[in-house]
């Protein structure tokens, strides 16, 4: 067995972390539990580019229960739990090559080595391992893959609509029990989580900023709002911003709110959310973070060319000092900061979203030869599925229609 790790004798620690994870995930054990009895992936080499955290090895395990070859590379250098990579590979027999903090080349070489498995099935976290495999000379076929975030899903469809996708991928990320419940309630709890524990910053009665007002800042300005902050949305989708303002927020281009916030989040997935002219408005001390998935959001380079010098404050926190003397505090170098400085979404909500990525590794095996070089929507029966799973596991049950009920409403379908 290959791998690449920081230390080995991290396992047990790490192993005792992924069961605590496992207590909280119930869909995704009543998955695995079946997996082993069926095998649905026997012989399946899946590659993983994923965040290397508890909850992502108990996806792990699923899927080797499942029969499936897996290997395992980190989708963000900054999130990887080095005792889960050693727990993983000793305790659980399955491949990783993940170190915390890695460099940019040990990335990639890491990204190479899950494609030297000459893998059937890929997974994805912000699409780097299908561009690797893409800007290679790779001759082996990939049947199919999935991808897991917002910024991910965007690239991928691109690259459809270009006609330059080399096979089919279902997006997970726009499972409903993925995005409504992952990006917003994990996304919002985690987020926020990850502030705290590299600031101690108090949310009650600060000026928080979020950039955005999709699912993952929705749930980031909830939650902040939640704990007492007095929120503002920024925003350049009119719909979204209108939305924004009849759930309560302020409303304001990034140039206005940035003169008064205290706190400041992006999560939009594009470039220079915050650039050099927002930097030049901030008040002394002004805390910023992002929470989407690629370090781009912030300027960071323009912050560091007007800065005049710049420490570490405390882990995850570097202050730039400009040349006024204000102090901009820049949090985890601009990556996410939910896995950076916290252990990313709970549990609880991965299980949905790490059941959806089981059932759509399943059904892409099952159904490959069906599908064209396409991004396609999971399945409403796998989404439907992993809901009623998970109401279960919580004791809730829901009302059933009736013959007649379902008669009345087809004869409205039927137009009759």
């Amino acid at each position: 067995m290959e791998y690449h790790i920081k230390d080995i004798n991290l396992a047990d620690v790490g192993k005792s972390k992924i069961e605590w994870a496992e207590r909280n995930m119930p869909v995704l054990r009543s998955i695995r539990e079946r997996f082993e009895k069926e095998k649905p992936l026997k012989g399946v080499r899946i590659a993983a580019c994923l965040h290397v955290t508890t909850e992502t090895a108990n996806l792990m395990r699923t899927l080797k229960a499942g029969g499936a070859e897996v290997r395992l590379a980190a989708s963000n250098p900054l999130s990887t739990q080095d005792e889960t990579a050693a727990a993983l590979v000793k305790h659980y027999e399955i491949s990783v090559f993940a170190i915390h903090g890695e460099d940019n080349d040990t990335y990639y070489d890491h990204l190479n080595s899950l494609l030297e498995m000459k893998p059937q099935v890929t997974m994805d976290d912000g699409a780097d391992l299908v561009a690797v495999y893409h800007k290679g000379n790779h001759t082996f076929p990939v049947l199919g893959g999935t991808e897991e975030t917002t910024t991910g899903v965007i690239r991928l469809k691109a690259m459809a609509k270009n006609g330059a996708l080399k096979y089919p991928i279902i997006a997970v990320n726009d499972a409903l029990t993925k995005h409504l419940f992952d990006n917003r309630y994990g996304t919002g709890q985690s987020t926020l989580d990850g502030v705290i524990r590299a600031t101690n910053v108090l949310f009650a009665g600060s000026d928080v900023v979020v950039a955005g007002y999709g699912w993952c800042s929705r749930g980031i300005a909830t939650k902040a709002r939640g704990m007492g902050a007095n929120v503002t949305v920024t925003e350049i989708d009119p719909v979204k911003a209108l939305e924004a303002v009849m759930d309560g927020f302020k409303v304001q281009k990034m140039e206005e709110a940035a003169s008064h916030g205290d706190v400041f989040i992006t999560s939009t997935g594009d470039i220079n959310v915050i650039d050099k002219h927002h930097f030049e408005k901030m008040k002394d001390n002004a805390i910023v973070c992002n929470s989407g998935h690629f370090d781009v959001e912030i300027n960071k380079a323009a912050l560091e060319k007007m800065s005049k010098e710049s420490f570490e404050a405390r882990p995850f926190v570097n202050t730039y000092v400009l040349s006024d003397g204000r102090k901009i505090n820049l949090l985890a170098d601009g990556r996410l900061i939910n896995l950076a400085a916290a252990e990313g979404h709970p549990a609880m909500v991965m299980d949905m979203s790490f059941a959806n990525q089981s059932l759509s590794a399943e059904y892409i095996w099952n159904n490959y030869k069906t599908f064209e070089k396409q991004v396609y929507t999971i399945p409403e029966e796998i989404d439907s599925g992993i809901a009623m799973l998970k109401l279960k596991t919580l004791g809730i049950e829901i009302d059933v229609l009736t013959e007649e009920q379902k008669e009345y409403l087809a004869s409205w379908e039927m137009g009759t």
